[in-house]
């Protein structure tokens, strides 16, 4: 049930109040006490609250409802609340609004690992018994989790500085979580602050809340029109955030990740950065280039967070936006990138400078639509083909590493039934044409199965 980033699925198809009403009772099971409860802002919202809180209420625990606040928030709540057993998200992040999904927050704030997923899965497939009417869970409401996450994330920035550049920037809270947090953490930063999309509306009518380049459009041409030193946007749950230089050009997520990867690296003389194989290898150059490290993991923020654990990494994060640090807390924190991206122009000027210093690579990126039962032997076809002469990596999907320095990922999709195809290369054209190759294979080999 449990995919790269919770329990997703379109609502009343997949995802209904039957699953929510098990799912709390499977997770009230499994923590056995108090549990924080936020959502985003979608439609769907507060119909899988009331299931969820339901079956959390049945089976004795106490709900701490937070509101709608972004996941980091509630995270950071978790984390700093002892008698808190741990969290639940109701989000389905960057997927369209007809989606929705439950996301569980382990006791330290960091996203459940997958062994405990397992165990509450086990749970949801038994019948579960409930207490008796006096031993029924209750509801109580915090409602300044939101602003005491901000707070945390200022502690972590030098403040003065960024106040005293007067910085200006266009955010957009993308209809969103963000809609209170970010415009509170920018007043509290002395950036002047000019919005876009910051009341919450849980069908997006703004644009899809996945921040892409296509759906940033807006951002973008306000920037430049405003004059602004950045453009930044959040996804639905704001975990994200994705920036505009003060040119208006959108900066792509291995970007800002290799830039920000400098900055910590570089002011700690040295580190361990934790990224998935799926991000660039802009990322290693850099990094390299500060005297600091590269780990590869597979795909998925609990993922890299757990690992950053491991090695005592103080950054880390993915190419769509979220980032971790570690000196504030194990989880993507969009607040934390933006007040990290700020400080980064405050010292180290206008950030297409910054962007345009970065090393080059072109990426090609595409995706196939295809079955999750076929998506292993896809995988076990291509290495058949492309495993002789080349190195493989099978960390997450297949990674086929080329003597020219290139690569092509071939990923599943944890959320969703479509297959991922990466191509890099510093050579442009070569980039493309293996993104277009490899889209090829994967297309041919399930033609093939229809025709079986």
């Amino acid at each position: 049930m449990f995919g790269t980033n919770g329990v997703r699925g379109i609502i009343n198809n997949d995802m209904t109040c039957d699953l929510a009403l098990q799912m709390g009772k499977a997770i009230g099971t499994f923590f056995k006490g108090d549990v924080a409860v936020a959502s985003d802002t979608r439609v769907s919202a507060p119909m899988l609250r009331s299931a969820l809180y339901s079956g959390l209420m049945a089976v004795g625990c106490n709900i701490i409802d937070l509101g709608v606040i972004p996941t980091p928030a509630i995270q950071y709540y978790v984390k700093t609340h002892a008698s808190v057993a741990g969290g639940v998200m109701i989000t389905a992040s960057h997927n369209p609004p007809e989606f929705n999904g439950i996301k569980c927050i382990d006791f330290d704030g960091t996203e459940m690992p997958r062994e405990k997923e397992e165990v509450i899965e086990d749970f949801y497939s038994k019948s579960i018994e409930c207490k008796e009417w006096n031993e029924l869970g209750r509801i109580s409401k915090y409602s300044n989790a939101g602003s005491d996450y901000v707070d945390a994330v200022l502690a972590k920035v030098d403040v003065d500085a960024i106040k005293a550049a007067k910085l200006t920037a266009v955010v957009d809270c993308a209809n969103g979580a963000a809609c209170s947090t970010a415009p509170l953490l920018m007043e509290k930063l002395g950036i002047r602050a000019i919005t876009l999309n910051a009341n919450e509306q849980g069908d997006f009518p703004g644009h899809p809340s996945e921040p892409t380049e296509e759906n940033l459009k807006d951002l973008s041409c306000l920037v430049k029109s405003a004059g602004a030193d950045f453009g930044v946007a959040h996804d639905g749950d704001a975990d994200r955030a994705v920036f505009v230089t003060n040119t208006g050009a959108y900066v792509p997520g291995e970007k800002s990740l290799s830039l920000i990867a400098k900055t910590v690296i570089s002011s700690l003389g040295g580190g361990k950065v934790v990224t998935p194989v799926s991000s660039s290898s802009m990322v290693e150059e850099v990094v390299k280039s500060v005297g600091g490290s590269l780990i590869y993991t597979a795909v998925g923020s609990p993922i890299v967070a757990r690992r950053m654990i491991q090695e005592n990494s103080p950054f880390g994060g993915e190419e769509n936006g979220g980032l971790i640090f570690a000196d504030h807390q194990y989880c993507r924190d969009g607040a934390m990138t933006i007040a990290k991206m700020a400080e980064c122009i405050v010292r180290f000027g206008p950030l297409q400078d910054q962007i345009d210093q970065l090393p080059v690579y072109y990426v090609e990126k595409r995706k196939v639509t295809c079955p999750n039962n076929r998506k292993d032997d896809l995988i076990n076809n291509i290495v058949e083909k492309y495993a002789e002469g080349n190195r493989i990596d099978r960390t997450d999907g297949l990674k086929i590493l080329f003597d020219d320095g290139g690569w092509v990922l071939l990923r599943p999709s944890g959320t969703e039934p479509i297959f991922r195809i990466y191509s890099e290369s510093k050579d442009k054209e070569l980039s493309a044409s293996r993104g277009i190759e490899f889209e090829q294979e994967v297309l041919s080999f399930l033609e093939g199965i229809g025709k079986a």
